[in-house]
């Protein structure tokens, strides 16, 4: 490892206005490293709620097939069609249903296409927590006089996120790391940001190198999060 390191010729690569660069991206607009945290940090509530929604729709009576459909299909998509799908999809249908072309923003369109994608995911995991819960508690909550609305959001769903969120944050990992390919239509997030740079300055083994720790380093972060958790959870089960 020491070798490696020593043969890289980083001094090129960590000048200021490249750090910025990748970290912030152009002066301009948000960019790079930031923009890579802030699509991950848009898409949490978005695809929590929303996956939350496809998995009680699934336990339903009568939207379990739109969810199934839904879930089924997405998973069985690779994202990076979903991606395309969405960015050239979307102006295709506005122009067929209102005569007028639109053009949809790169940033907007990523985040469309990950809340789709990941919202199928999510409503899995809520799912199986939601199938954890006993009876007894649902029963509980309805000789209480709430609505099976108030049963779900306010006595359910606390217990279902507080036991998935091990799971939760592991599938957000990989979204974190999944944002990456919003470079193809166009989004200088972190990768396209070090792709941006490594045209100009073709050193990739050093620029690479760089982004790779970086993916690491908040990727660990939050795994050992996850783990901290999972320990506090099974703790307070057994006490």
């Amino acid at each position: 490892m020491f070798f490696y390191f020593k043969h890289l010729n980083l001094k090129p690569v960590l000048t200021k206005d490249n750090i910025r660069f990748l970290l912030l991206g152009m002066p301009d607009q948000i960019g790079g490293l930031a923009l890579t945290i802030l699509m991950t940090v848009i898409l949490i509530p978005v695809t929590l709620v929303w996956g939350a929604v496809l998995a009680v729709m699934r336990n339903s009576k009568f939207f379990k097939w739109f969810a199934t459909v839904y879930i089924e299909i997405v998973r069985a998509t690779p994202l990076i069609m979903v991606i395309f799908w969405v960015y050239f999809a979307i102006p295709i249908f506005v122009k067929s249903v209102t005569g007028e072309d639109i053009s949809v923003q790169p940033v907007i369109a990523a985040l469309i296409a990950f809340s789709i994608f990941t919202s199928a995911y999510i409503a899995e995991i809520v799912r199986s927590g939601l199938n954890s819960i006993s009876k007894g508690i649902k029963e509980a909550g309805e000789s209480l006089g709430f609505t099976k609305f108030q049963i779900y959001f306010y006595i359910i769903m606390p217990l279902v996120i507080k036991r998935m969120l091990p799971a939760l944050i592991s599938q957000y990992i990989a979204m974190f790391k999944d944002t990456s390919l919003a470079y193809i239509i166009g989004v200088i997030e972190f990768f396209r940001a070090a792709t941006i740079l490594n045209n100009r300055l073709f050193l990739s083994m050093e620029i690479f190198t760089i982004v790779a720790i970086v993916y690491f380093i908040i990727a660990f972060t939050m795994s050992r999060f996850a783990r901290y958790l999972e320990v506090k959870w099974r703790k307070q089960l057994s006490d």
